[in-house]
């Protein structure tokens, strides 16, 4: 067997001939490891099979068929469930509780359907169990296996045959065929593609968690989300008791879909309403307080969108926010500047997305711009009030996608006034909630003060 010495990236997975101080490709410093790369083993890429060709009318269309999870939220996400063969990769960040969700899921499979094995690379299976009693996931047919060889892996699975896999983490697995290191992208590449072939070839769903690095990304990224049928991330802020699981890749169901946790001390528990969490404790007549709906796949969601303008004692006044994009309420202020008249040149600006959500659609445009206006006036909007829009440069709001599910939500949860652009209007049938159209900045905020 002949081998050759290249020079891997850590960070992208390019490799290079000899070393360089920076990656052409990422432009990252300082992350190309020497790797000795063996030729004539085989390959993780190799054929799934010898299928010949076939025309796509006569290709079998059968549905697929779905395991549950035995958790709602999970099986949204999913699409519906677990698929026979998929690889489904898990990122975030540490103690996010990736882990904690993939535990109390194989508890409840293993519960329902049979044998269920969890591979765990970071802890014993001592470790495993003590935080399994803390869950009350003790079923009899989940099994621990603490190991990080590859071989070893694949041989338990292929003589116990269980139904559900899960390997945490992929960056603890290494494969005897590679002499680089556990974590560095070529062993997470082989791993990766050794347990998709696995995953393929015996019908096993197969579950890995994947670490997140410095930047919010999981190591090999480009390597490994490529490679999966599935992308899932565990988002949330360590101060809040809320978790988001959201679809970044999903080849079986929408790539859209969100599903919502609180954490707690017997671990993660399902969010039927978040809306109705997410408002709970919003208080009621505060200037800079407005209430806006984002859609998260075929969810809508209500959050309370707060703001705070104080004059600045600074040469440079602040923008700060959380939850919100920094470069949209700087051109959203300069709206306010530009069109509306208000001299905010002056003022520390702080937008903040209550309960640790995070919008990124530009139907909350509206809602910073009347937050921020709010706080600045001290004045304040009607409690029952939410409010919808898009904003342009010249001032006008723009029309929203799928008003009409976003207005229903707002009158489940007893609110009874809504402003949302002029454009919109069409699209909402009568629903109990009074509706005001607007057509630009001025007249939104003439309405409202």
């Amino acid at each position: 067997m002949k081998t050759t010495t290249l020079y891997t990236c850590q960070k992208c997975g390019y490799q290079s001939a000899k070393w360089l101080g920076k990656c052409p490709d990422c432009n990252s410093w300082n992350t190309l490891v020497e790797e000795v790369k063996f030729r004539g083993g085989g390959s993780a890429g190799a054929s799934l099979g010898g299928a010949a060709p076939a025309a796509i009318g006569e290709v079998p269309g059968d549905a697929e068929v779905r395991l549950s999870s035995g958790i709602s939220e999970f099986d949204r996400v999913l699409g519906g469930g677990l698929v026979a063969g998929s690889l489904v990769l898990i990122g975030g960040d540490p103690g996010i509780g990736k882990s904690t969700l993939l535990l109390q899921a194989m508890d409840q499979l293993a519960r329902r359907i049979g044998p269920v094995l969890y591979v765990s690379g970071e802890e014993s299976a001592r470790q495993t169990r003590l935080r399994g009693e803390r869950l009350n996931a003790t079923a009899a047919e989940l099994f621990v296996l603490a190991e990080t060889s590859l071989e070893k892996i694949v041989n338990q699975v292929q003589r116990m045959k269980p139904r559900v896999v899960v390997v945490d983490s992929i960056q603890t697995v290494f494969t005897a065929t590679l002499e680089s290191a556990p974590g560095s992208v070529s062993q997470v590449r082989e791993s990766a593609g050794k347990l998709m072939m696995l995953a393929k070839g015996s019908g096993i769903p197969v579950f890995i968690v994947g670490h997140v690095t410095k930047d919010g990304s999981i190591a090999g990224p480009r390597v490994l989300e490529h490679m999966v049928d599935t992308v899932l991330y565990f988002e949330g802020d360590a101060g809040h008791p809320f978790r988001i699981l959201r679809a970044v890749k999903n080849r079986f169901g929408s790539t859209n879909e969100i599903g919502v946790f609180e954490m707690k001390e017997d671990g993660l528990c399902e969010v039927m309403n978040p809306s109705e969490l997410f408002l709970s404790e919003r208080p009621l007549g505060v200037a800079g307080s407005v209430v806006v709906a984002s859609l998260e796949g075929s969810r809508p969601l209500l959050v309370e969108l707060q703001a705070l303008v104080t004059t600045s004692s600074l040469g440079m006044p602040r923008r700060t926010t959380i939850g919100v994009d920094h470069n949209r309420l700087a051109l959203l202020v300069a709206v306010l500047e530009k069109k509306v008249g208000m001299s905010l040149a002056g003022q520390d600006i702080f937008v903040n997305v209550a309960g640790g959500v995070r919008l990124n659609e530009p139907a909350a445009d509206l809602g910073m711009i009347v937050a921020v206006a709010s706080s600045y006036l001290d004045k304040t909007i009607m409690p029952q009030t939410m409010v919808l829009g898009e904003v342009g440069l010249a001032g006008e709001v723009r029309a929203i996608t799928q008003p009409e599910i976003r207005v229903k939500e707002a009158a489940k949860l007893g609110f009874s006034q809504c402003l949302l652009p002029a454009g919109s209007l069409k699209q909402v049938k009568a629903s109990g909630v009074e509706l005001i159209g607007v057509r630009s900045v001025e007249e939104a905020l003439q309405r409202l003060f």
